[in-house]
């Protein structure tokens, strides 16, 4: 018995079976109640039917795992949900949330076996919550929502979007994030027919995402998101299978290479750039927030804004490229990948034209983007090019069912031509395979096939339909061919835009100061007014959109680089094509190299000519082989576009060291053992078959492509081993290439010095006109805008054609010093001789007093040098004049000679202080031609009335060489013909072709004219001149 102090015992709590547990743990996580609840809960729901039921069936009340599926059905299908309760897919995510707060709470239960119960029920209700979560995200219907309930792959997303926050986004979240695991599991290792249905519409709404978003617009979150559903293997197959993966809808106006960006998946993000696009532009507008009212902006702002560019911009494009290459490296998505990137570049062919239709074609940002990302994956191979250049294989260019070229220029063949090729290729690649042997070594890397049935380059199908058999090209081949068409399409396009905004924003802010200039010259008017204006809203729209296109490629010095890296594969691998880096080349160009896409090596000498203008973009790249190969090709039968020659030169001319800002570029000249044995003479060769492009601007095209090559041929003249190439090379071909080069340089500074003379006259009148201020105020505005205009424009042509005279002129100077023979060539020297005092007169002749204007320096005249330079030529020509022909040449030139001319010239030597010893020379020059005028005239006395048959039929001059033009039988004299065809391959009669080795020489004619010579000499000439021998002019004549 108990004593009676004792405290009796409390009442013990009862002890919960474990079906009650259960119960408990299952009805917290569906919130649901099978008993009446003793006091209201909006979020528990009693179901009373399911409840009914049990007890129907005899079973307890109690939630238990056998009956878990019908409460969660019977939980999700209660009828008309109040506005305020979770969607069905709201409350399985809730439900999978306060399953795992569970699953913690039971790791403490020290009864093991109740543990190991209740976790095997807690995960058979996740698994019932997931699978439901996913019927519900695909079919929205399936149970009864709320009114105005969010689609479940809206929910979806606004959970990844959650997951994928980042402190630095610029906006905030859009929701909480999803439960942890929840994503993975309900995504993850389950049937693909399961989530395909969400996964359209979720894939669908996070396009809508970033479709009108800028490149400061919130993109990066849709990014990441996709960035990890990519890694979803089901996720990622759901993609590439989705509808609008390649779009084939239509949309009225607008083209399908458009509609790949607005409508596919991926079009979307790949739209995002800071590159306008006035269609379909996104916010916010980047121009307006980074470059508005550039001009009065502080620099370290506008070196922020590039910045903040390049970083997103690079942001991404390294999620795009993480995006395609997961989808490369999946078996089951690669061939997707590669369709996509075919039909992109296929169905935006027209963006390679001149004009762009922007409603037909994809935007410049998106194929920017394009570009950038297919460049990061080229990097792989790109890093190891010695070794994967042989994956490249030139049939991919005829033989694949992707990338459509046959509407691209090949690089030296006809359509014919190629089809020709193809087709014999395809013949014996007929018989290898009869005979068993392998068609192709395929790549280590995983490879992608490719159906040769319909795309090559030529346009017959005749030879098309026999390259129709499976051909195996590595991703390597695939990836380079892909990347050099986007990059056509892209970078390329985008560098060449760049251009013409640049180009408009100076011609527009030439005209604002032009008529800002007339406003201030008291050109007050209201139509003035408002052209200012609107001329101001232009100028700074162009500004924005060129600062815009610099910040995302100029700006980006990687991009540029791997651009670079690119071509230099390009470059080595089109070399491979006809043998390496090795001189002469083959006679015969290869057929492969003939049919490589022109844009392949334009495209590159496109950009070597932007980043040489770029300060430190080449820094540190290697330039070797661009070197090489601009020397092998700027003058090669291989390559027939004369532009691209020239741009080989553009290149070249700004790798000179004075102008590259790179030391390393000298040694790029002078270190190279085939730069030392052909740079000259390609140089030399391309000066002269420059003069016919074939193109309607030809005639002032040569200019500008001379103008490059006389600039760096001045810099290897100061090169010593360039000079000695130089001067062997005037020896070799003193009767070839080197007498054209002569003759046209010639040519070039007698048009540009007469063409800079007569413009200067119109400068003057011009400036007279403003000078009287009055009578110009006077004058309607229109009126002086246009003479305003006209200034302008003789101004920019004087200060170009001087330039190139300076140039011409200064070659001269200093290679007759040392190569003087060439000049005094009888089909050369009176041409030489008639420039010289054709110059001198304009100089120092009577009217040089008329050639005075305002800051001559702003136009490139420079008198004063330039009469140094002729004196200094005429003095380098007579030191080489060992037959004494240069004074009878001077004399002889009716147009321009004049003896009292050298005596002026001379006097303003002395006082701009030439070298004495150089007026000393000239003077005596001035005399020899002075004697040898005198000695003209006597001879001409002495030969009389000569008769018609003797004369040139072109200069009427006595000939001393007569020759028979083979196709209009004329005879003429040997020196004049020769240097028409210094300048023209034709009969000058009858226009067929001619070369100087069809010249016949008319030796009875010769004889005759000799015979005449002789007989009017002795006849003449008293008996006394006979026994001292002949004077000098008719010896010469006799000669």
């Amino acid at each position: 018995m108990a004593s009676p102090t004792t405290p009796a015992p409390s009442p013990s709590r009862p002890q919960r079976t474990p079906d009650e547990v259960e119960d408990i743990i299952l009805r917290k996580i569906l919130l649901v109640s099978l008993t009446p609840p003793s006091s209201p809960n909006p979020a528990v729901a009693y179901l009373e039917l399911t409840a009914a039921e049990l007890l129907s069936e005899s079973r307890p009340l109690l939630a238990l795992r056998d009956a878990a599926e019908r409460i969660l059905i019977d939980r999700l299908s209660l009828p008309d949900p109040p506005a305020s309760s979770p969607s069905p897919f709201a409350f399985l995510a809730a439900a999978f949330r306060r399953a795992a707060d569970e699953a913690r709470k039971i790791s403490t239960i020290r009864d093991a076996a109740l543990q190991a119960r209740l976790k095997a029920s807690i995960a058979h209700i996740r698994g019932l919550i997931l699978s439901y979560a996913r019927i519900v995200a695909g079919n929205p219907d399936t149970f009864p929502s709320p009114p105005n309930a969010p689609h479940p792959a809206a929910e979806l997303l606004i959970f990844l979007l959650a997951e994928a926050a980042d402190p630095l986004d610029p906006t905030p979240s859009p929701g909480a994030p999803p439960p942890p695991g929840f994503l993975d599991e309900l995504l993850g290792n389950v049937e693909y027919e399961t989530i395909e249905p969400v996964m359209g519409e979720l894939y669908e709404r996070l396009r809508q995402r970033v479709e009108k978003v800028s490149a400061l617009g919130d993109f990066q979150r849709p990014l990441r998101v996709l960035r990890r559903l990519v890694g979803i293997p089901n996720c990622a197959r759901a993609l590439v299978e989705h509808p609008k993966w390649i779009p084939k809808n239509q949309i009225m106006l607008i083209g399908e290479g458009r509609v790949m960006e607005i409508s596919s998946l991926l079009g979307g993000f790949f739209h995002v750039s800071a590159i306008p696009d006035r269609e379909f532009s996104g916010e916010p507008d980047v121009g307006k927030q980074c470059f508005s009212e550039a001009s009065s902006r502080r620099q370290a702002d506008l070196l922020s804004s590039f910045a903040t560019i390049k970083s997103v911009m690079n942001s991404l494009q390294d999620g795009l490229r993480d995006i395609l290459l997961v989808l490369l490296k999946n078996l089951d998505t690669r061939e997707k990948v590669l369709e996509y990137l075919a039909e992109a570049i296929n169905k935006n062919a027209g963006r390679s034209r001149m004009q762009v239709d922007p409603l037909k074609c994809a935007s410049s940002g998106m194929f920017v983007n394009l570009s950038a990302v297919m460049l990061r994956l080229c990097e792989p191979f790109l890093d190891k090019m010695e070794s994967k250049k042989d994956k490249i294989d030139v049939k991919y260019l005829f033989c694949n069912d992707r990338i459509d070229f046959k509407n691209l220029t090949a690089i030296n063949a006809s359509s014919e031509e190629v089809s020709s090729w193809i087709e014999s290729w395809s013949q014996e690649h007929a018989q290898d395979n009869v005979s068993g042997e392998a068609r192709f070594v395929e790549s280590q890397e995983a490879t992608s096939s490719g159906k040769n049935s319909s795309v090559s380059l030529p346009s017959k199908a005749g030879a098309l339909a026999r390259c129709s058999k499976k051909e195996n090209f590595s991703f390597i081949c695939e990836c380079f061919f892909m990347t050099a068409r986007v990059l056509n399409m892209g970078v390329m396009k985008a560098v060449a835009d760049f251009k013409h905004i640049s180009q408009d924003l100076a011609r527009c802010e030439d005209d604002l100061e032009s008529n800002k200039a007339m406003r201030d010259q008291g050109g007050n008017s209201a139509q003035l007014d408002q052209d200012i204006e609107r001329l101001e809203k232009i100028v700074e729209s162009l500004s924005q959109d060129k600062l815009c296109y610099e910040a995302q490629i100029l700006r980006d010095g990687a991009f540029l680089q791997r651009a670079l890296s690119f071509y230099r594969l390009m470059i080595l691998w089109s070399v491979d094509l006809v043998g390496g880096f090795k001189m002469p080349l083959p006679s015969q160009c290869p057929k492969e190299f003939s049919c490589i896409p022109e844009h392949f090596l334009d495209d590159a000498m496109d950009l070597l000519a932007l980043t040489s203008r770029i300060p430190k973009a080449l820094e540190g790249f290697p330039l070797d082989d661009f070197l090489n190969f601009n020397i092998m090709f700027m003058a090669s039968s291989y390559i027939k576009n004369p532009y691209l020659k020239a741009k080989m030169v553009e290149v070249l001319n700004c790798w000179m060291p004075q102008r590259s800002g790179l030391k390393s570029t000298a040694s790029l000249f002078e270190g190279h053992q085939l730069c030392l044995d052909y740079l000259v003479k390609n140089l030399l060769k391309l000066y002269v078959d420059i003069e016919f492009t074939g193109s309607h601007t030809q005639f002032f095209d040569k200019f500008n492509i001379r103008h490059n090559i006389a600039e760096l041929l001045e810099y290897l003249w100061d090169v010593p081993s360039h000079r000695n190439a130089w001067r062997q090379i005037a020896k070799e071909e003193e009767k070839g290439v080197y007498l054209n080069f002569l003759n046209f340089l010639i040519n070039d500074s007698i048009y540009l010095l007469d063409e800079s003379l007569n413009k200067i006259l119109e400068l003057k009148e011009i400036e007279a006109e403003m000078a009287n201020t009055v009578a110009w105020n006077n004058r309607p505005a229109q009126e002086r805008e246009e003479r305003l205009r006209v200034f302008h424009q003789s101004e920019n042509i004087v200060r170009f054609d001087m330039k190139l005279a300076n140039e011409d002129v200064g070659m001269l100077a200093f290679t007759s010093e040392q190569i003087p023979a060439p000049l005094l060539l009888p089909e050369m020297v009176e041409r030489v001789a008639s420039m010289l005092n054709y110059f001198l007169l304009q100089l120092a002749g009577p009217q040089r007093k008329s050639l005075t204007v305002k800051d001559p320096e702003k136009y490139e005249f420079k008198p004063k040098q330039l009469l140094k330079q002729i004196a200094t030529i005429y003095v380098h020509i007579a030191r080489g004049d060992k037959e004494a022909v240069f004074p009878a040449a001077i004399s002889k030139d009716g147009r321009s000679y004049n003896e009292q001319l050298f005596a002026s010239a001379a006097n303003i030597l002395w006082k701009i202080g030439v070298d004495p010893q150089i007026i000393q020379e000239f003077m005596q020059l001035a005399g020899k031609a002075k004697a040898a005028a005198s000695e003209a005239m006597d001879a001409e006395a002495i030969l009389g009335d000569i008769p018609d048959e003797f004369l040139d039929p072109i200069q009427y001059t006595l000939m001393q060489d007569p020759v028979i033009l083979p196709s209009s039988r004329v005879t003429i004299d040997r020196p004049v013909i020769v240097r028409h065809l210094l300048s023209d391959s034709t009969d000058p009669f009858n226009r067929s072709h001619l070369t100087q080795d069809m010249l016949i020489p008319d030796t009875d004619l010769k004889s005759r004219i000799d015979e005449f010579v002789r007989s009017q000499q002795s006849r003449k000439r008293p008996a006394a001149d006979s026994e001292i021998g002949e004077p000098d002019g008719a010896a010469d004549m006799v000669e």
